[in-house]
């Protein structure tokens, strides 16, 4: 019998892993300038022409090659950056296969030009098709400069899949893009048929990246999250959520200075952001996670795309921490000024050893003038207020919370405006505090921690209240039954579609029962955002009853509950933000008001 079997040439070979690897103009110009960063460049610049199908250019000022490194660099599986396989477990280069110039180079007309810095002469190399063509000695500076012409000119079938020149240009962009988020330090130039897409000088970190890009405007609306967990560190910028917005989001992902994808981290951080955005908002967020050698594996797929974590849970519940201390913190709440800047992110690039670590947001500013906000002691598991006798105050109608006052400090003087908004002097400017929004953030911590108690009695009414429903209303209140209870709802079925509410929840002396009861079992059975944002039938039920159960604009109150709602606001787990998405307060800081003076 004939042999049927034979090893194909390495032209043909080349051109399959190609296929793998150099998917479009995008995955060259990555490859090529992952290279360039591996080299050490300190500047590296792009130019594509007809979105890179026409022509691609990568330079450099790296460290360059000396010619028998140059031609051997065109060889499969030939690298510089491992030679054993235990290497593979501690990778700190963007390449380690040796196989994406080879492929490129099989699917087009390349040519190598470079020098290191001991030849006093440079090499050029020229490829069609995988062949080489000619070598030649090259006057030029250290460094390298690779051009590939005509892109799958030997594959049309591969050809004809490539997107319009706007698409493969936005492609080619983005690539540009997360890389230099990778190495603010590195300067980057991209340029599309002569016209100038990014110019980017180096920057003194991550967030001087993002206002390159961007933006100072946009990087204003950027807080700083950190994080770190068994040698696992994690810093990044997620966005404030006033300034979050639906449509597009732009989230970067980084490990250990390498980008990638992965969904998974970014549903942990819209996880963190629950509750303090409505349902379809997107917010910019950008994560630098450093990890130790072997918790990651990113020999998963030729484009290096993917990686694999060791344990995923654990990445993504530092994510999720990350988010939810950094909306907790002073900084997260919305301004009226118009300069902020970004805040400093010195991320670790590669080669580089571990910056300091970045100051605790909880301490980077004293709030009030006196020396602090009052804050409350840890609320959660503390039920000792949970069956006493309610009173007028606010504070025992508003939860189990005990605002204490630091040593020294003296509470802030407090004025309502409209009677909607609590003005509060703190030691950088003013507060305003939206006191219906303010109220929904207490009320619904209020009723998370009773259900973490095991639930709170409501308060029984003289009259109890009859309340006709809608077939699918009265559906609900079945179902939910169990849980209304716990929230401090009474409420028997009376036959046919009607109801009895023996006892409501007594969040303050304004509060209409019936009316919440009523807008809050229409919200729970035809939807909402507010409702379609929550992860479970409890935080429904918390987020529509801290709503409908709020004081209301327009409200007047007297100062002692101004006081108590305010010492509440600052006592719960996100201040600054209520169920919504909206925030609670406004900053005016004293730089701003100046500005407005002409200070």
């Amino acid at each position: 019998m004939a042999r049927r079997i034979q090893i194909l040439p390495d032209v043909v070979a080349n051109q399959i892993a190609a296929g793998e690897v150099v998917e479009r103009p995008a995955a060259v110009v990555k490859e090529l300038v992952e290279n360039a960063l591996d080299a050490r460049a300190t500047k590296v610049d792009v130019a594509v022409e007809r979105g890179g199908k026409r022509r691609i250019r990568v330079s450099d000022d790296g460290v360059g090659m000396g010619r028998e490194d140059a031609l051997l660099s065109l060889d499969r599986h030939a690298t510089s950056k491992i030679s054993h396989a235990d290497d593979l477990k501690g990778i700190r280069t963007f390449g380690f296969r040796g196989e994406a110039l080879p492929s490129i180079a099989a699917v087009s007309r390349l040519t190598l030009d470079t020098k290191d810095t001991d030849d006093e002469v440079g090499t050029r190399v020229s490829v069609n098709g995988g062949q080489i063509s000619s070598v030649a000695d090259l006057p030029r500076q250290r460094g390298t400069t690779i051009e590939v012409r005509n892109l799958f000119f030997n594959a049309p079938v591969r050809a004809k899949f490539l997107k319009a020149v706007s698409a493969e240009t936005r492609a080619v962009s983005e690539a540009v893009t997360a890389l230099a988020l990778a190495n603010p330090r590195v300067g980057f130039v991209l340029t599309s048929d002569e016209r100038t897409l990014l110019e980017l000088p180096a920057a003194k970190d991550a967030a001087g990246r993002v206002s390159q890009l961007w933006g100072p405007e946009e990087a204003g609306t950027l807080i700083l999250a950190t994080g770190e967990e068994n040698g696992m560190e994690l810093k990044g910028l997620v966005q404030r959520p006033d300034a979050a917005k639906p449509g597009m989001r732009r989230s970067f992902l980084f490990v250990n200075g390498r980008p990638f994808r992965a969904p998974q981290i970014v549903q942990a951080a819209e996880r963190g952001y629950r509750t303090t955005i409505p349902h379809g908002v997107r917010p910019w967020i950008f994560f630098y996670l450093h990890v130790p050698d072997g918790s990651v594996d990113v020999n998963v797929h030729p484009a290096k795309a993917e990686v694999r974590f060791r344990d995923w849970p654990r990445v993504e519940e530092l994510v999720e921490i990350a988010v939810r201390k950094a909306l907790d913190a002073e900084h997260s709440s919305a301004t009226f000024d118009t300069q902020l800047a970004a805040p400093s992110l010195a991320v670790r690039e590669r080669g580089d050893t571990p910056p300091p670590p970045a100051p605790d947001p909880d301490d980077q500013m004293a709030l009030f003038v006196s020396g602090g906000a009052p804050k409350a002691v840890q609320p959660r598991g503390d039920s000792s207020s949970g069956g006493a006798e309610r009173s007028d105050s606010l504070t025992e109608r508003l939860g189990s919370y005990t605002p204490v006052d630091p040593v020294g400090a003296s509470r802030p003087r407090l004025w309502q405006v409209l009677n909607t908004y609590i003005l509060a002097e703190t030691r950088d400017g003013i507060l305003i505090v939206d006191q219906h929004s303010a109220h929904e953030r207490v009320l619904f911590q209020q009723l998370m921690d009773a259900y973490d108690r095991g639930g709170q009695d409501g308060q029984r009414l003289l009259f109890p209240l009859t309340i006709r429903l809608t077939p699918l209303e009265l559906e609900q209140v079945v179902d939910l039954k169990g849980l209304l209870e716990r929230s401090g709802f009474e409420v028997e079925p009376f036959g046919g579609d009607t109801v009895i509410v023996h006892a409501v929840p007594n969040p303050h002396r304004y509060f209409d029962g019936e009316r919440a009861f009523r807008e809050m079992i229409d919200e729970l059975t035809n939807g909402s955002e507010l409702v379609r944002s929550a992860k479970n039938q409890h935080e429904r039920i918390a987020m529509t009853f801290a709503c409908k159960g709020a004081i209301k604009a327009g409200q007047k109150l007297s100062a002692g509950e101004m006081q108590e709602l305010f010492d509440q606001l600052f006592a719960t787990e996100l201040p600054h933000h209520d169920v919504h998405g909206r925030p609670t307060l406004v900053r005016l800081s004293g730089a701003e008001l100046a500005r407005k003076f002409g200070r």
